[in-house]
């Protein structure tokens, strides 16, 4: 009649109390809180995308292609927040920008150049 496997025991996952993750809050819980105690509810923080700011920054290898021909760059008016030390620059620029890192600031000077921080 059940061939050994009892009164349910051939009807899908019935004998071993359901499959996967079934009765985790129930009569599985003590292997629960056990073996997964942070298998429910949330953990940690996210932080709301508004007030993370990234920067759009440029590289000092970039000016001269993006800006052909011009020797004074506001780049706070281009939409720009910081200035980086990337790449080489060829002639003397005057460039205005919010923050610029000490790298960029070097290179603009080796050239004769100058850059004015406004914060």
């Amino acid at each position: 009649m059940t061939h050994g496997r009892g009164k349910k025991g051939g009807r899908g996952a019935g004998l071993r109390g359901g499959r996967g993750n079934a009765g985790l809050r129930k009569h599985r819980i003590m292997y629960m809180l056990k073996n997964m105690p942070d298998h429910f509810g949330r953990h940690g923080f996210k932080r709301p995308q508004s007030i993370i700011r990234r920067d759009k920054t440029i590289n000092v290898g970039q000016l001269e292609e993006k800006f052909p021909g011009k020797k004074n760059i506001d780049l706070t008016k281009e939409g720009f927040d910081k200035l980086l030390g990337g790449g080489k620059i060829n002639s003397s620029l005057k460039i205005k920008v919010n923050r610029a890192s000490e790298k960029a600031i070097e290179k603009i000077k080796e050239k004769d150049g100058e850059a004015i921080i406004s914060e």
